[in-house]
């Protein structure tokens, strides 16, 4: 697997990076569907075994649950990786809410600290905030400070929209932003990827696989589990989806690689990105997605057949 800096930090990682967003489970919702346990700690040992470095997840992701998952598997091999963590999803109350009280992200952080088993977070990332957070500067004083403090190596933010990331650029100086960019949504790299690379700023691409669509898994009557983020879209958009993701899948197959694989090359293949976070379930996911590494940059004719996909939208 072939290494990347994170923007300008000095933080060196190998550029497919796994995803802990669902090995949080369903438990609490806001997931992707049923997990188990320990399959999760086989697939953070097995992605370990494959080289991979960096680790992102959420306090929010199981309320805990993946954190603390992530923590126990990795052991004594904490130094060997990069761990990206986030804040912001307030789930310690009786209703979830949103929170970016400095007090509040204080207290966050020594409790996600205490599930990773680690004295420090290397990136950690303001979670979807709102934008009138991001004109609050002391929010960003306490991440300088933390970092002053050796409790963050680095500081970031994961949002939606590229304008919120250009936004953010505008107003604090993050060292990563973790920002949608895929097949189907590929709009960062029209004016943030540009932007963050001439600012030193790290680009953590996230869904890279679109919600799992372009695994090629998911047909247009696919059906998801209760608390799955994808039981509640629109059939139609699931349709539209399934649809374009079936034309990539064959457009993958005819030159000798998988969907999963296709989609991970695309991201890849943007300088700008740091890493890139596909969610992993399994040990078998962990192999298929850090094997994108070593295919080598996608041809013309690939670039062309992406191209096209995207041209034709499918409704999406």
């Amino acid at each position: 697997m072939r290494k990347r800096q994170l923007g300008s930090t000095g933080i060196f990682v190998f550029e497919v990076g796994f995803g802990a967003w669902a090995i949080g489970g369903n438990a609490h919702g806001n997931s992707y569907g049923p997990t188990d346990d320990a399959v999760s700690v086989e697939a953070i040992r097995a992605a370990l075994d494959l080289g991979c470095t960096f680790f992102d997840t959420a306090d929010v992701y199981g309320h805990g649950h993946s954190e603390h998952l992530l923590g126990s598997a990795l052991g004594n091999r904490r130094r060997d990786v990069v761990i990206a963590t986030k804040v912001g999803g307030d789930f310690y109350g009786s209703v979830p809410r949103l929170n970016f009280d400095t007090d509040y992200i204080r207290t966050a952080l020594e409790r996600s600290l205490a599930r990773l088993g680690s004295g420090y977070v290397d990136l950690y990332q303001l979670h979807n905030p709102p934008a009138a957070y991001l004109r609050d500067g002391t929010l960003f004083e306490l991440l300088e400070k933390l970092k002053e403090e050796g409790k963050i190596r680095a500081a970031g933010i994961s949002i939606f929209e590229p304008k919120e990331g250009i936004d953010a650029i505008a107003r604090f100086s993050p060292d990563a932003i973790q920002v949608v960019y895929n097949v189907f949504s590929p709009y960062a790299a029209d004016n943030l990827f540009p932007l963050a690379t001439g600012k030193g700023v790290g680009i953590v691409a996230r869904e890279p696989l679109a919600n799992g669509f372009l695994t090629g898994k998911y047909g247009d009557k696919a059906e998801f589990h209760e608390g799955d983020i994808r039981a509640a879209w629109p059939r139609e958009y699931v349709a539209a989806r399934a649809a374009a993701a079936g034309v990539l899948a064959g457009l993958a197959h005819e030159h000798g690689m998988t969907p999963a694989q296709l989609a991970l090359r695309y991201v890849l293949s943007r300088e700008e990105v740091s890493v890139v976070i596909p969610g992993i379930k399994t040990p078998e996911q962990a192999e298929e997605n850090f094997f994108a590494s070593e295919l080598g940059p996608l041809n013309d004719e690939l670039l062309r057949g992406i191209k096209l996909i995207q041209k034709r939208q499918f409704g999406l």
